[in-house]
């Protein structure tokens, strides 16, 4: 009877096995799995027996792999520690190198140049790629005052001119920018006056500077507070020329700016020369 009823249905009937676990779980249809497929499709939830001891202790091997992952980070953070600290340092690395690029490719063909100094004082000279930037170059002429470089200019065009001894290198060394150079022979229109000196920009250029960022193209007197040294007030008023100037750049020894007119007549009346020689 039993080979006839399974000839007869359209499914093989479950194993002796399989209907022993369905009938333990209160299904009441483990030998009609034709019945099966009408309910919900979900197998009964087992009760007791291995299968649930076997349950509990999968759920408790997140933890100890959670514990033994712990423990291995901690045996591996020094070696981590290590290895930021070198990721941290290639990369400041990196950002300097970025930064001084950048530094060099933003001084266009045309930039900001300020010439200003006490008027029995020292010159300085210097240039911006805009109002707001640092300067990539601050020369203070040591031997020639404002005053002096005033009444040239009144008289006609002036011509500026420093420069600098080509040092030999030695092996492997590279040579630094020409606006990099530290000390520089100044000239004003072909004659001697002294040494220039490049400069880094302090608290009291820093003052100047932004006393005149409003100002794109002037000359004038700034209050004896911008200075902020009342020490130095005898040498005289603080005077100042701002104008833009165009770069042209000649060779890696020698770059020229010459000063902008407003009004585009004319030639330039300020002219500055870098040589390396």
């Amino acid at each position: 009877m039993a080979r006839a009823f399974r000839a007869a249905s359209p499914l093989p009937l479950p194993s002796s096995r399989g209907a022993a676990t369905a009938v333990t779980s209160g299904a009441g249809r483990g030998s009609f799995p034709w019945l099966n497929k009408k309910g919900s499709g979900k197998p009964a939830p087992q009760r007791g027996g291995p299968s649930a001891a076997g349950q509990e202790s999968k759920g408790d091997e997140p933890g100890e792999g959670a514990a033994a992952a712990a423990e291995g980070s901690a045996e591996q953070s020094p070696s981590s520690r290590k290895r930021a600290d070198a990721l941290k340092r290639l990369r400041a690395a990196f950002l300097a190198a970025i930064t001084h690029r950048r530094r060099r490719r933003q001084l266009g063909s045309c930039v900001t140049g300020t010439i200003f100094g006490r008027r029995r004082g020292r010159v300085h000279v210097a240039l911006q790629t805009d109002p707001r930037s640092a300067p990539v170059l601050l020369v203070e002429m040591a031997a020639y005052s404002t005053g002096a470089l005033v009444r040239e200019m009144s008289s006609g065009l002036v011509r500026l001119a420093l420069e600098c001894e080509k040092t030999p290198l030695a092996a492997g060394e590279k040579r630094r920018g020409l606006l990099e150079e530290p000390t520089w022979r100044a000239y004003c229109n072909g004659r001697k006056c002294g040494f220039a000196v490049r400069r880094e920009c302090g608290a009291d250029e820093w003052r100047v500077l932004g006393a005149v960022e409003p100002v794109s193209v002037g000359a004038g007197v700034l209050p004896d507070d911008v200075s902020g040294d009342g020490a130095i007030a005898a040498e005289g008023d603080l005077m100042y020329m701002r104008a833009r100037f165009e770069r042209v750049v000649g060779s890696r020894d020698s770059e020229a700016f010459y000063m902008m007119n407003p009004d585009g007549s004319g030639g330039p009346e300020l002219s500055i020369y870098l040589l390396r020689v």
